[in-house]
């Protein structure tokens, strides 16, 4: 699964969630807004005008501002255990 957690160098809850992601084995992907134009606008958009770090995107796009470990891992196990979308059967 693909999460994605927008950072900033700064930013002590971006370290200490990064931190506890690694110590729970679950793979992220780190975007600096401070070094990326196009990431800064992307949370800016998604936090209602706001900078705010840590965002976390989550694989099926939605996304959580400052979330705690536990929320992350809750999330991840909700998306996980949804079944795929079943195609009507014509005939």
């Amino acid at each position: 699964m693909a999460l994605t957690v927008y950072t900033a160098s700064w930013c002590g809850p971006c370290k200490r969630l990064k931190s506890q992601l690694t110590r729970e084995g679950i793979a992220f992907q780190e975007i600096d807004v401070e070094r990326d134009p196009d990431a800064e606008a992307f949370v800016i958009g998604v936090n209602g005008g706001n900078r705010i770090v840590p965002t976390v995107v989550f694989p099926d796009g939605t996304s959580a501002t400052n979330p705690s470990v536990i929320e992350v891992k809750a999330r991840l196990a909700q998306a996980a255990n949804v079944p795929a979308a079943v195609s009507p059967v014509t005939g």
